[in-house]
């Protein structure tokens, strides 16, 4: 019983969050990508390349119990949340940037969040990954939940455009306090256990973020246009979906400890991209 709200909570959370995102996109946002590819590929190869790597070197460097490291590999592996866009917003950062990577990131996590978390797991032996979910299962479960409310919500602003535009910020809120909702679910649930999570999973999601978003940042700075674009390449680094690895180790484990990480790193990157944010706001 004690998994039902992750396991129900989660992935509706998750949709109607994915569907808030696709309300907000055109193809115009797709288009984009293709003329100014640099900027993108810039951010692409931070998030889904550099992050799992880094994750990786941090769970081989510091000790921690299996569970927690595959937990960090899971939230890795997720694509930037949609806080990251509204946060590029706030930072007055190239928001048709943050968009574009958050949606196409998004959309292309039902192939690299498996990989990238099945790769993991065989390089650190860990055995009780559900053996019965396939790559492919899991990539098609995420289909539902990730790509399918994107396009549809996509459909639903191309047919009321005016309305929608109108009533973007009240989605986003929407989508920020469903992200809210499923991660206070966990903690009230497993409190007891939470605090000594924390103490095991805080600090190398505290790293990871930090050096996440100092590599977005740097790397940004000498490779892509400008001051917004590393604004919000930096984000986008720093800001993970975490209701989207909840879903992930819901449906790859039956324990609460694979998504410590996740609830760990969720709060410290609230906390470190609201500073970050306030930091680089002046910058022009």
């Amino acid at each position: 019983i004690k998994m039902e709200i992750e396991t129900k909570i989660a992935p509706l959370a998750l949709a109607i969050i994915m569907f808030g995102l696709g309300l907000g996109l055109t193809l115009n946002d797709f288009l984009r990508v293709i003329k100014i590819p640099r900027d993108f590929i810039v951010g692409f190869i931070c998030q889904v390349i550099l992050l799992p790597i880094i994750a990786f070197i941090l769970i081989k460097i510091i000790p921690m119990p299996l569970e927690i490291a595959l937990g960090v590999m899971i939230i890795a592996a997720a694509p930037g949340g949609v806080t990251s866009n509204v946060l590029t917003k706030f930072a007055n950062g190239d928001v048709a940037l943050s968009v574009s990577l958050t949606a196409i990131v998004s959309i292309l996590s039902i192939l690299t969040v498996p990989l990238i978390i099945f790769t993991s797991a065989d390089l650190l032996g860990v055995s009780e990954i559900n053996r019965e979910i396939s790559i492919t299962s899991i990539s098609l479960k995420m289909f539902f939940v990730v790509t399918v409310p994107v396009i549809f919500g996509m459909i639903v602003r191309s047919l009321m455009t005016d309305f929608i535009v109108r009533k973007t910020l009240i989605i986003q809120r929407i989508s920020v306090i469903l992200f809210m909702i499923v991660f206070i679910s966990i903690w009230v649930e497993e409190w007891d256990k939470i605090i000594s999570f924390i103490t095991r999973a805080g600090l190398v999601a505290l790293i990871l973020n930090i050096v996440m978003i100092f590599i977005g940042y740097y790397t940004a700075k000498y490779f892509t246009s400008g001051v917004e674009q590393r604004k919000c390449i930096s984000l986008e680094c720093g800001l993970q979906n975490g209701t989207l690895a909840v879903f992930v180790a819901t449906q790859l484990f039956n324990d609460i400890i694979f998504m410590v990480p996740t609830a760990a790193y969720a709060l410290i990157m609230f906390v470190t991209s609201i500073i970050f944010v306030l930091i680089v706001r002046k910058i022009n």
